[in-house]
């Protein structure tokens, strides 16, 4: 998918979490569900850091594009490492390393670990990062037309602001984990999240994605996952962008209200 169904995805996934968590008797605080939110949609355009073209390898510009460099050519090596007889073959790392649960539990871990060991920089530079990939993915209609500067200072203002709420007491901090020096652990579940939501909506594309790596299945290591080849689409196509994000949209209003307990 594009980018901006794939950052509504992210939102509407942690807004659905926020309402199984006040079901169960656990309801987040309005500025984890916030937050939480903003962050998923943020990592749910992070696996497509593998592609030059995408939303996050030119959100942060020379840094992430080169950034992205790396990252295809370390997903294309590891690619050519460890496929199997049955795997095509490719010339570059798109929709490989990063498209996996693995990453995705990687990634999440390593943000959860560098808020609590990093303290409160650490937690205002993931905030920024995903803030930034929030603005350009939710609101990618003005994001264009703006320059970087203006996004790069919504975020961090945004960032600033947002941390300063969650450090009040009751305001979510240690939402989920509650122990001494475990504040912020949470960050790294709706990146996680945000990751394996974008996976899942790869997958129902014509290319499928390969979630499942490094479990093989057959002859494959990296079998691109997905439903019937019939009922697939392309990204970018109507039914993306006329179907699937008005259905992001009021799934994502229906389980914010009900985190909220307001339905």
């Amino acid at each position: 998918m594009m980018g901006p169904a794939h950052s509504l995805s992210g939102a509407a996934a942690w807004l659905g979490v926020g309402a199984a968590a006040a079901a169960a008797d656990h309801a987040m605080p309005w500025p984890v569900l916030v937050v939480g939110a903003l962050i998923c949609a943020g990592a749910a355009l992070a696996p497509d850091l593998d592609h030059k073209s995408a939303t996050i390898s030119r959100a942060f510009g020379p840094v992430s594009k080169a950034l992205c460099g790396i990252v295809d050519k370390l997903s294309f090596a590891v690619y050519k490492a460890t496929k199997k007889p049955g795997d095509a073959r490719r010339t570059g790392g798109h929709r490989t390393l990063t498209h996996t649960w693995l990453w995705a539990v990687m990634i999440g871990g390593g943000a959860s670990a560098l808020a609590v060991l990093g303290g409160r920089w650490a937690v205002l530079a993931l905030l920024f990062i995903h803030m930034v990939l929030a603005v350009e993915g939710l609101l990618w209609r003005a994001a264009r037309v703006s320059s970087d500067v203006l996004v790069w200072l919504l975020g961090a203002t945004s960032a600033w602001i947002l941390a300063g709420v969650l450090d009040k007491p009751g305001n979510g901090a240690d939402w989920l984990f509650d122990a001494p020096g475990q504040e912020y652990l949470w960050l790294g579940l709706p990146i996680v999240l945000g990751a394996l939501v974008h996976d899942i909506g790869d997958a129902l594309t014509v290319s499928g994605c390969p979630i499942l790596w490094p479990i093989p299945v057959g002859r494959k290591r990296w079998y691109p996952i997905g439903p019937p080849k019939a009922i697939r689409f392309r990204a970018g196509s109507w039914v993306e962008m006329k179907v699937l994000m008005p259905v992001f949209m009021l799934l994502g209003g229906v389980g914010g209200a009900a985190a909220l307990n307001v339905i």
